[in-house]
């Protein structure tokens, strides 16, 4: 599974910002996906994930009605809608997929299996 993450760019804090991630693999519906993010200086964190087979969500709480991730059928995409940005978004983010991997474990980098390049966001004041 190659993905691709896209989307990022320069944005002012309040603003928003739609980064998708698009996948080789035609059943990507059958993937869990989830988004991370690294900030310069520090590890990779958990943003919000969708389990395989599954239209629920998990957010990481400082994201939490602010960032909504959906899954796009008919552009076998998953998207990752950030809105009411913070300077403390700026990070490059990542998308990560995985068919195997549990719901109690989406959190978690370490359960995924296939990563793509991330794309820079960051948020000015």
């Amino acid at each position: 599974v190659q993905l691709q993450a896209s989307g990022g760019g320069l944005v002012r804090a309040g603003g928003s910002r739609k980064l998708s991630c698009t996948a080789s693999e035609f059943a990507f519906r059958r993937y869990a996906v989830g988004w991370f993010r690294q900030a310069p200086g520090k590890e990779r964190e958990f943003v919000a994930a969708l389990p395989r087979n599954s239209d629920s969500t998990v957010y990481e709480d400082s994201v939490k009605g602010r960032f909504t991730i959906s899954r796009d059928r008919t552009e076998n995409a998953v998207h990752l809608q950030m809105n009411s940005l913070k300077p403390e978004d700026t990070a490059v983010y990542y998308c990560a997929a995985s068919n195997r991997i549990i719901l109690s474990n989406l959190r978690n980098r370490s359960g995924y299996q296939y990563w793509g390049p991330g794309t820079q966001v960051t948020v000015s004041s």
